[in-house]
């Protein structure tokens, strides 16, 4: 069985229109018997910047090759997934700053990435990441949206394979209406599984 790691960042909880996206696409994970999904829920977790003593802790504990202790059970988790399936809103261009404060315990030189001869390269197991998303206005491959793009960089930093968008664009406009934009974007949530 092969162990999906849902990262949930939509701030929001239930009232978030990224997290009703999100869960019709676990829900739909859930159905299939090969996958066991593992649900992170960002806002639930205590997690802290580095700062002060505890970027001096993360150092003495990387210089001794300590990867087994708490603090690094992010990383460990992330790095030993099957599949990696991110959801947050876009949020001042990119993303909550909670998913960054993650990402940044996530980054472990020996866990996630490591440096050697060739260079930097990935070391998590999964061969593929789902970045879900909505957005109030539509952004395509517009320079102003940095989430997708952040995303997509460290799914190549990890060593991920696959980077697969799932956004729901323009929900704010007034052009359409949110419910069929989200209708939409359940619709490409279906062809995504079949190549998940």
């Amino acid at each position: 069985m092969k162990k999906v790691l849902f990262v949930d960042c939509c701030i929001r909880r239930e009232n978030s229109r990224t997290k009703e996206l999100a869960d019709y696409f676990i829900s739909a994970l859930r159905q299939k018997t090969e996958y066991e999904v593992e649900t992170l829920c960002l806002m639930d977790e205590n997690l802290s910047y580095f700062s002060d003593g505890f970027f001096e802790q993360r150092e003495r504990l990387l210089a001794k090759g300590e990867f087994s202790h708490p603090r690094f059970r992010y990383a460990r988790e992330f790095a030993e997934a099957d599949k990696i399936v991110i959801a947050a809103p876009l949020w001042d261009l990119s993303f909550p700053a909670l998913l960054k404060v993650y990402i940044e315990n996530l980054c472990v030189d020996g866990i996630t990435f490591g440096c050697g001869a060739q260079g930097l390269e990935g070391k998590c197991k999964a061969d593929q990441m789902v970045y879900i998303t909505t957005r109030g206005g539509s952004y395509g491959n517009s320079p102003l949206e940095m989430g997708s793009r952040y995303m997509e960089a460290m799914s190549v930093f990890f060593g991920i394979d696959t980077y697969t968008l799932l956004a729901a664009d323009g929900m704010d406009e007034g052009v359409r209406a949110p419910e069929d934009i989200l209708k939409d974007a359940k619709a490409q949530a279906d062809e995504i599984l079949k190549q998940f």
